[in-house]
């Protein structure tokens, strides 16, 4: 590899920067803020942890994060793990504490997989939880969820599913691994029917398909459904829409009630989670990854930014950006040509420029440029 070629990013990692990283920097402050709203703990969690704790027992063989864990050894020799996800540490954040404990976390987690246009192997994942939750939780997580995604001008549609809904079809199917009939139902997105239903056929699960073509009508003998049909009473009473879509499986093995995914106008899922098990506890969550939201987020960040160009007046123009600062204004300094300044503001986004000359000094007006419109404003400093 040549030299310049180690100064790129290494393939599935991303630099932000300029209005990527406003807009990065914009949805991750959104989402957290929405997550305080409704009173869940922030927390902080090490990105380096022991390779068996990454693994942990939520996971069984088979499970995409058993294969997709990026592993490292530390001087100590020791067998340790990039994050994965941040559900497994809830195992030692959520001990001891009183229940309902309702936590969220934003930041990096790592995935050794395949990359494409919308999937990195470093995201900053937002996730929220509820540990020791009832069906209440999940709607009020899916009302945290929907509210995120409006601020964001995303269009959506939120797709639900049941897990044990799963696994009794496929008890009636007499399928010995159910666990792995749901992981190849999970590929339907990815793969062919044909190819999934013959991938069913290994065990024994080939009418699984059919089954869940049925209407909707007839799944309704299940207790699974019926869960279901409770999540969504307690959505209508936040506004929430809910799709039923009986081929959502979210393959990991360790969830076991209600599951959901969120789509988008990318083929990608874009917040995805469900209910689970944290030591015997019944659990919910749900996460999206910033870099996700960025994709199909419609918001228009509009940021008033000042250069303020002095022209051989430097003590002034700096006492005038203090001052606009002290205002709540944006301001850098440039000391320079005016040319240079004006293709400076430009580069980096900067929509009004005010220059600082010996005449503003002594006239204490200064003009003030639109970089957009190019309209010149009057801008008076009071004495004092």
């Amino acid at each position: 590899m040549t030299d310049e070629n180690k100064l790129g990013p290494v393939k599935g990692f991303k630099d932000f920067t300029g209005k990527e990283a406003e807009k990065f920097a914009l949805i991750r402050e959104i989402a957290r803020q929405i997550f305080e709203k409704y009173n869940y703990e922030e927390v902080q969690t090490p990105v380096i942890e022991y390779e068996d704790f990454v693994r942990g027992d939520k996971f069984q063989e088979g499970d995409e994060a058993i294969s997709d864990i990026f592993t490292l050894k530390d001087k100590g020799e020791r067998e340790l793990a990039l994050r994965y996800e941040f559900t497994f540490q809830l195992k030692r954040i959520a001990r001891n504490k009183k229940l309902p404990y309702k936590r969220f976390q934003i930041g990096p987690v790592f995935r050794d997989e395949p990359v494409s246009e919308n999937r990195f192997r470093q995201l900053t994942q937002c996730d929220i939880d509820v540990i020791g939750s009832s069906v209440k939780d999940e709607a009020e997580i899916l009302s945290i969820i929907q509210e995120i995604l409006d601020a964001l001008k995303i269009k959506y549609v939120i797709y639900v599913n049941n897990r044990k809904l799963l696994n009794e079809i496929l008890a009636d199917l007499k399928v010995k691994n159910p666990q792995n009939a749901i992981r190849e139902l999970d590929k339907l997105d990815k793969l062919p029917e044909k190819e999934v239903k013959e991938n069913l056929k290994k065990f024994g699960a080939e009418k699984l398909l059919d089954v869940l073509k049925k209407k909707e009508t007839e799944l309704q003998k299940y207790s699974g459904y019926k869960e279901i049909q409770e999540l969504k009473k307690f959505c209508s009473s936040y506004g929430i829409k809910l799709v039923f879509s009986p081929f959502l499986a979210r393959g990991l093995s360790y969830y076991t009630g209600n599951v959901f995914e969120i789509k988008s106008d990318i083929k990608e899922t874009i917040c995805g989670g469900g209910s689970y098990l944290i030591d015997g506890l019944s659990s919910t969550g749900i996460s999206f990854s910033v870099e996700r939201l960025m994709a199909v987020s419609k918001i228009i960040i509009s940021i008033e930014r000042y250069l303020v160009v002095s022209l051989n007046q430097d003590t002034k123009a700096i006492a005038l950006a203090s001052k606009l600062r002290q205002q709540g204004k944006n301001v850098s300094m440039f000391y320079g040509k005016p040319s240079k300044a004006l293709e400076y503001a430009n580069s980096y986004g900067m929509n009004k420029v005010i220059f600082v000359g010996e005449d503003e000094v002594k006239k204490k007006i200064f003009k003030v440029k639109d970089m957009i419109s190019g309209r010149e404003v009057k801008l008076v400093i009071s004495k004092g």
